[in-house]
């Protein structure tokens, strides 16, 4: 099998605990041939696509909506969408998402007035339920959702632009929710590449988002490899304790 994930299966979590698992974000990639660019990453050993959808008002970059998505996922049939939704009032695009061929929809714990109402909205609507914790977060705001959602999102930046340094303080929240949550699903997103993968993988995060450092790269094969093996090692670390 691929290591591309089937859109019709489950992510990161296979009833053995967490996989490593690597989703390139297209924020910086060619936008004008994206299906090109995303069946690049594939084709290199990507795991899944993370889609960065923000709305000029949660915060302040506008990138693409649900008409990209549906036209996307005809082009890249297979691939796991991971829909990471940087909007304000992120109950309004659930069920366009969910139309457009999303498979799993991360809002921002912030952005939602209702978190339990937002999860069964996503869960009714078929897809995967992940949230989402901005740098300045603290991680306990999230931990009494845990076992209600599929995963959690501790972003690395602040949401809004690609191409920032990545914030290593951020994996204390990591490592605490891998120490107390063992088979959950804990994705980081931020200026995540080769040369800082040891701290996410130290810290027990099993879903990594790169942008720049997959779509920029000359070997984006080598890059996911290289961090593929590094958050394996981490995960069979974390079994070990």
């Amino acid at each position: 099998m691929s290591s591309v994930m089937s859109h019709k299966m489950a992510a990161g979590n296979c009833g053995d605990g967490p996989r490593a698992l690597i989703g390139p974000s297209i924020l910086n990639a060619d936008l004008a041939d994206l299906a090109a660019e995303s069946n690049r990453l594939l084709d290199a050993g990507a795991d899944y696509l993370h889609l960065d959808v923000m709305d000029g008002h949660f915060v302040p970059n506008l990138t693409i909506g649900h008409p990209v998505i549906k036209c996307l996922r005809r082009r890249v049939p297979a691939a796991f969408f991971d829909m990471h939704m940087m909007v304000e009032r992120p109950e309004r695009w659930v069920q366009p998402m969910a139309d457009a061929g999303a498979d799993q929809y991360t809002f921002h714990v912030e952005a939602a007035g209702d978190v339990a109402a937002m999860v069964r909205h996503v869960r009714e609507a078929g897809m995967r339920v992940g949230v989402a914790l901005k740098p300045g977060t603290a991680v306990d705001v999230v931990t009494p959702w845990v076992d209600r959602v599929d995963m959690v999102l501790v972003m690395t930046v602040e949401p809004g632009f690609g191409g920032q340094s990545f914030m290593a303080d951020m994996m204390a929240k990591v490592r605490y929710l891998r120490e107390n949550f063992k088979d959950l699903d804990i994705e980081v997103d931020g200026g995540v590449g080769p040369v800082n993968i040891d701290a996410c993988a130290d810290a027990g995060a099993n879903m990594i988002v790169s942008g720049t450092a997959l779509v920029t790269s000359s070997d984006p094969a080598q890059a996911m490899m290289t961090m593929r093996t590094s958050v394996t090692r981490g995960l069979d670390a974390f079994k070990k304790v």
